[in-house]
């Protein structure tokens, strides 16, 4: 990076604020994504750390100006390549933006700043009776505005959907240096293009979240944990529609094979519960009345039951259903080192059994190991695709490729929470047709003419 360039940007935040040595900028040039092509030219690439939104408007007029490249950066723990840098840039890093603004009992309604990690806004909530925010994407490191612009979803999208749900309004500074104010404290509002949703799961090609203010909800009294094995993966699957069907609406419902919970377990030094069969339903269920909870987990055991389920478990303390709960959590964590790519498609809920029958013909076909876990409930399931002898398989990019094209075959997606990012651009044109490629690039230029906002995300560079 040019000397007058970080010249410039120290007068704007600080000198404090601007790393320039690889010692100091090299834990900002990576996310969890597994396997990226890092340019060694990205390797010049420097961080800044604005404090305020005015000084993040700033940066952005004058890199705009001398056409340098930005990478906004939240909390690192994305899985799709788009807080990494490709090229030599400014990376943007959001983390001095971590103040709670406000939290209104009276509306439901939370503001946070941008890098405010969701363990912040959860611990904040716990000062309060019963208020809740239902989104966790599983780490929470993981910052508001990269939830926001990576639409975050998780295990409780079953019942409460994934961010853009519960994103009501954003501070945000566009690629040329003006702030903007999106949405707001209302449940209804119809003026004009829908701005904020355009901006929500855009992953940082539109403009920079700063703020953002998120719909809070009362959190019910009583809660369970099933878990419920099955012999196989066709019975265990196939029971999942069935619930949703019964009328019941769960909090989660997650699959998981035995081999990868119990390699899970053993990583975080718990014990999993179930014995008997090889593949497990996690149904969590949370209500008001105690009576309405055993109520609907007799009916999830019992229609499990005419599924072949040959284990039943009710997890009804906190604790045994905390050791459920990190065990799915952690499946990421214990076989990552192992993994080659970690898959989210994600098919209607209807389809799941078809699809995932499908998908392990595939894996038979390549002779790969392809353990699988993932949300059920809302149709996402996530498939590893493992390492042999340490390497990428052969195969790699040849069953990735039939995979992706399985789900969109079924009317699904590539990626229903990890977004596309710079690892899948390439394959974004299995599920989107040209003409819908267009309109996006013709979008990020309406917002971005000079391409300087993280290039070579969703789409190609300028």
């Amino acid at each position: 990076m040019r000397a007058e360039v970080i010249e410039s940007l120290k007068q704007i935040v600080g000198e404090d604020w601007v790393l320039t040595s690889l010692d100091q900028t090299k834990g900002y040039l990576y996310d969890e994504t597994e396997e990226l092509m890092r340019p060694e030219a990205a390797e010049d690439s420097i961080v800044v750390k604005p404090g305020t939104t005015e000084e993040i408007a700033e940066i952005m007029k004058y890199a705009n100006k001398e056409l340098i490249p930005v990478v906004p950066r939240g909390g690192g723990t994305g899985l799709c390549g788009g807080a990494i840098p490709t090229e030599t840039s400014i990376i943007l890093s959001d983390e001095r933006l971590n103040k709670i603004i406000e939290i209104d009992e009276e509306n439901l309604m939370a503001t946070c700043e941008a890098g405010v990690t969701l363990a912040d806004l959860l611990e904040k909530l716990r000062e309060y009776d019963n208020l809740f925010f239902p989104i966790h994407p599983g780490d929470e490191g993981a910052h508001i505005g990269g939830m926001v612009v990576e639409n975050a979803g998780g295990a409780k999208a079953v019942r409460h959907g994934i961010m853009r749900n519960h994103v009501k309004g954003l501070e945000v500074v566009l690629p040329t240096g003006e702030i903007v104010n999106l949405g707001g404290k209302l449940i209804k509002n119809n003026s004009g293009l829908d701005l904020l949703h355009l901006m929500i799961g855009s992953e940082g090609i539109l403009g920079i979240v700063t703020k953002a203010t998120l719909k809070l909800y009362p959190e019910s009294k009583y809660s369970g944990t099933l878990l419920i094995s099955f012999d196989n993966r066709r019975d265990a699957i196939g029971v999942v529609p069935k619930i949703l069907q019964s009328g019941i609406i769960p909090l989660a419902i997650e699959y998981m094979e035995r081999d990868i919970a119990l390699e899970s377990a053993a990583h975080i030094g718990e014990k999993w519960p179930a014995e008997e069969g090889s593949v497990d339903v996690i149904v969590m269920l949370s209500e008001n009345k105690e009576d309405d909870l055993y109520e609907k987990s007799e009916v999830i055991a019992e229609l499990c039951e005419e599924h072949n389920a040959v284990y039943t478990m009710i997890a009804e303390t906190t604790k045994e259903q905390r050791s459920i709960l990190a065990v799915r959590s952690n499946v990421y964590t214990a076989v990552v080192h192992d993994a080659a790519d970690a898959l989210d498609m994600a098919v209607p809920v209807a389809s799941i059994a078809d699809f995932m029958n499908d998908i392990f013909a595939l894996a038979e076909k390549y002779g790969a190991r392809t353990p699988s876990v993932g949300h059920a409930g809302d149709g996402n399931i996530h498939n590893f695709i493992m390492r042999e002898n340490g390497e990428r398989p052969s195969y790699f990019d040849e069953l990735k490729e039939a995979m992706y094209k399985t789900a969109v075959k079924y009317g699904g997606t590539i990626t229903a929470e990890h977004g596309i990012g710079k690892t899948r651009v390439s394959n974004l044109a299995i599920q989107l047709s040209q003409k819908e490629i267009e309109l996006i690039k013709g979008i990020k230029k309406v917002f971005d003419p000079n391409g300087i906002l993280n290039p070579g995300t969703i789409v190609n560079k300028r």
